[in-house]
């Protein structure tokens, strides 16, 4: 099976926002792996699939896909490679997107232990987990370790070359752990830090940058900047059906925007956010 090719289309049909062809294609392409007995393409197919159902909150489907890749790479025992911890890691995401936080944690933990047995310090995919265990503490409200996560993060991520966007992000995330621990000088200097990078990457925007505008709403929500942070979540919203369709964060950031609405005593809005999220939720 060649791999290249299914990335190609399977990067076509997200490019052109026909997410609605990905599901069939994934279920025949890795039904074509099984086939072939080719289990490195079907390592692959499994990892797309386990990203793609937690992005339009097919939870249950990421969680099946996870249990057959990883039950897979034991058998083959590729349980302590790097592959495996990437595994682990999208997995880990999957679980942290449905809510169970204490099971995403664990798979963090066995990735993070696979990786400094394997991959020097300082390495770029460190911070992608860094970042998203920083994130994971923080809905645990643990966030003291949250905030040294994300400065690891931020370290490593801060070296690259043409990682503005990225750093910006982060910048972002960490912003806002210290908004929540009340640090509002540091908070300020990293959001503008972050808002800077962000105005010279001008349009070049991805699937992530939804994330960091939503970021930047909550940022200004905590100043109590109602208008910007609505503008923010409006944006996030725009991003998100824009690479995801309507999913549970589409919903999330509904609600965001009905409570800041709220606050700008728009009841008419408040209430049509509030009414667009419900159904959302109902429909998932």
């Amino acid at each position: 099976m060649d791999v290249n090719l299914f990335l190609t289309q399977l990067d076509t049909f997200f490019a052109e926002n026909k997410i609605e062809e990905a599901d069939p294609f994934l279920c025949r392409s890795l039904e074509q792996a099984k086939e072939e007995k080719d289990y490195g393409a079907y390592i692959t197919i499994c990892n797309e699939m386990i990203g793609f159902y937690r992005s339009v909150s097919e939870f249950r489907k990421a969680f099946d896909a996870a249990e057959d890749v990883l039950l897979l790479m034991e058998e083959l025992q590729l349980d302590r490679t790097e592959h495996f911890a990437t595994t682990l890691l999208n997995t880990a995401t999957a679980y942290r997107a449905a809510g169970n936080y204490k099971q995403a944690y664990v798979y963090y933990e066995q990735a993070l232990q696979i990786y400094e047995g394997l991959i020097p310090q300082g390495d770029y995919r460190y911070a992608g987990l860094y970042n998203n265990m920083s994130i994971l503490l923080e809905k645990m409200e643990r966030n003291d370790e949250a905030i040294k996560c994300a400065e690891k993060a931020l370290a490593i991520i801060e070296m690259l070359e043409g990682g503005e966007m990225e750093t910006a992000t982060t910048l972002t995330n960490l912003a806002l752990l210290y908004f929540k621990v009340s640090d509002y000088a540091k908070a300020q200097a990293l959001l503008e830090r972050a808002l800077t990078l962000f105005e010279q990457g001008g349009d070049k925007t991805d699937a992530h940058y939804s994330g960091a505008l939503a970021g930047i709403g909550e940022a200004y929500y905590y100043m109590k900047d109602y208008e910007k942070a609505l503008a923010a979540y409006e944006k996030a919203l725009q991003e998100v059906e824009k690479h995801f369709g309507k999913n549970m964060s589409y919903a999330v950031l509904c609600e965001n925007c009905a409570a800041v609405c709220g606050l700008l005593h728009d009841e008419g809005k408040q209430q049509s956010y509030l009414q667009t999220a419900e159904k959302i939720r109902e429909s998932l």
